[in-house]
C-alpha cells in the first residue's frame, strides 16, 4: 500500500554517527478546527484526510449529536464544520472529556462517561486466535506508518476479524474518531458485534471513545492504564492489552474470549 501524500512530508536528516545526509519522511501534523455551524468547539493537531469523520467521531465521542460534516463554504483551510441541530454550548462547556485537567476524580471521570454511554451488554464473543491476529493485520493497513514510524493507527473489524476500517494519525485519539465517524456515516453505530483495534497501549480516552460507540471488545498491542481498565469493567468492555505472538491479557469481561 502507498501512504496518501498527504499524511507524510519530507525532510533532510543527517545519519549518526556517519554524518550522512539524507531525504527522510516524517508524518504530516497540522491542526483542524472543528465547528459547529459558525461556532468554533475544539482544535486538535491531526495528520490530514479523513478530516470529516474526525470532526463527527470526535462530535459522537462528546455526546454532542451530529448530523453530518462538511468544509466551509469559505472553503477555509484545516476547518470543517458539523451540523448538529441539537447542539448545546453549555452542554459543551459542562462536558468532561473537553478539558484535560478538569480536575475530577476517577470516580467523577466514569459517572462523566456514563451519561452519554449504556453499559455494553453486546453477546459477542470472539476466539483467540482472530483476537491475537488483531494487530498484524492492522499493522498491514498502516501505509503511512510504514514511510514514516510516526503514527497511531485504529482498526475496526467484524467479529470474525474481517477488516473493515482501518485509519491512521499522529493522534491516538484522532485515529479512533475517524473511525468512529466512518461508522457513524454508514450507519454501524452501536457496535455491537465489532472489535476495535489499537495500535500503541490503553488509555482512559480511548477506552471512553470505544464505549460511546458502543462496541463490547478493545484490543491493544501495549497496556492499559488503571483508569481504562476500570471504565472497561464498568462499561463492560473486554479489554484486551499485550496482544503479541499469539497471547493477550484479558483485563475486563474475560468470558468474551473463547479458546
Amino acid at each position: 500500500m502507498e501512504a496518501p501524500p498527504y499524511s507524510a512530508a519530507a525532510v533532510d536528516v543527517v545519519r549518526l554517527p556517519d554524518g550522512r545526509t539524507e531525504r527522510d519522511r516524517v508524518a504530516v501534523e497540522e491542526p483542524l478546527e472543528i465547528r459547529i455551524g459558525d461556532r468554533p468547539v475544539a482544535v486538535t493537531m491531526r495528520t490530514p484526510g479523513h478530516d470529516e469523520e474526525l470532526a463527527l467521531g470526535f462530535c459522537v465521542s462528546e455526546g454532542l449529536r451530529p448530523g453530518s460534516a462538511r468544509l466551509p463554504g469559505d472553503l477555509a483551510a484545516n476547518t470543517v464544520v458539523v451540523d448538529a441541530p441539537g447542539f448545546d454550548a453549555a452542554r459543551l462547556q459542562r462536558s468532561f472529556f473537553t478539558s484535560s485537567s478538569c480536575g475530577v476524580c476517577g470516580k467523577g471521570a466514569l459517572e462523566a462517561v456514563a451519561v452519554e454511554a449504556p453499559r455494553v451488554e453486546s453477546e459477542l464473543r470472539v476466539p483467540l486466535a482472530v483476537v491475537a491476529a488483531l494487530p498484524d493485520r492492522l499493522r498491514e493497513a498502516q501505509a503511512a506508518f510504514a514511510v514514516t514510524g510516526g503514527l497511531h493507527a485504529t482498526g475496526l473489524f467484524s467479529g470474525a476479524g474481517e477488516l473493515l476500517c482501518a485509519r491512521e494519525d499522529v493522534g491516538r485519539h484522532n485515529a479512533m474518531d475517524k473511525v468512529v465517524g466512518w461508522a457513524f456515516t454508514r450507519g454501524l453505530l452501536p457496535l455491537a458485534d465489532s472489535i476495535l483495534c489499537v495500535s500503541g497501549r490503553l488509555s482512559f480516552e480511548l477506552v471512553q471513545k470505544a464505549a460511546v460507540a458502543g462496541c463490547p471488545v478493545l484490543v491493544a498491542v501495549g497496556a492499559p492504564s488503571s483508569l481504562a481498565v476500570e471504565l472497561a469493567a464498568d462499561r463492560g468492555i473486554t479489554l484486551c492489552g499485550f496482544v503479541r505472538g499469539g497471547s493477550a491479557n484479558v483485563y475486563t469481561e474475560p468470558w468474551r474470549i473463547t479458546g
